[in-house]
């Protein structure tokens, strides 16, 4: 019985250390990946690059709050609260992930999202989620909140070759961003959650379907009411 004991206590020792080895070696790989991105362009460079050479960049001062409280109710309703990670939606998408083998919950930041947006790729990897993770705590120690939140409109992919809501706005709507509706801002906010589907060139059905969880996501967070949730549907075309 001692030495059966024994060997299931061994047997337990190897498999966490076996995970200590594993963790460590993803940890390291993400770290090196943003040490190499921050190497190859700085934070601050980055930052010119991006206003300078991008047409329709807008500052924070000239983004809706409309499209602000929407973004941030539907992508990330506790940005103004975390440092970068959200560990209640990180926690819940390790559980779905594990549970369904695949990286199919991203449990992402708006932060995170950014850190993709400017200096990674889109691809789902371990490495890169983990590489996010630094960059983001990264990005929340250098950046405020509301310029991070700026970048992160302005480097968001809208579908139909349209790159940040500036542009966004003129190839849907044909106006600045500073004209846009309640409805337009609630429309346009779920756009970026997936291009190719929600927006409405592609698929205007598709693209109501994720504005009334952007509308379900805004009455849960109290950036609007009833009232308010109701006139918009009513302004939704039959499709």
């Amino acid at each position: 019985m001692k030495s059966f004991c024994k060997l299931i206590r061994n047997i337990i020792i190897l498999i966490i250390t076996l995970i200590v080895l594993v963790c460590g070696f993803f940890i390291y790989r993400g770290y090196s990946m943003y040490s190499s991105a921050l190497a190859n362009m700085d934070l601050d460079t980055k930052l010119k690059s991006l206003e300078e050479n991008t047409e329709y960049y807008i500052h924070y001062e000239d983004i809706p709050k409309d499209f602000i409280n929407a973004i941030v109710a539907v992508e990330d309703h506790r940005f103004f609260e975390h440092k970068g990670i959200d560990i209640i939606s990180l926690a819940r998408a390790i559980f779905v992930n594990i549970t369904n083998g695949s990286l199919s919950q991203g449990g992402s930041t708006i932060t995170e999202q950014l850190s993709k947006n400017i200096y990674f790729t889109q691809d789902q990897t371990f490495t890169r989620k983990i590489a996010d993770v630094f960059m983001a705590s990264y990005l929340e120690e250098n950046l405020s909140k509301e310029k991070i939140l700026e970048l992160y409109i302005n480097t968001s992919f809208f579908g139909n070759n349209s790159t940040g809501l500036g542009q966004a706005s003129h190839t849907y709507f044909n106006k600045d961003p500073k004209d846009l509706t309640l409805y337009e801002c609630i429309l346009l906010a779920g756009v970026p959650n997936a291009p190719s589907i929600y927006n409405p060139i592609a698929n205007m059905k598709k693209c109501i379907q994720r504005q009334n969880q952007v509308i379900k996501a805004m009455l849960k967070n109290n950036y609007i009411d009833e009232d308010t949730a109701n006139k918009i549907k009513s302004e939704q075309p039959i499709v």
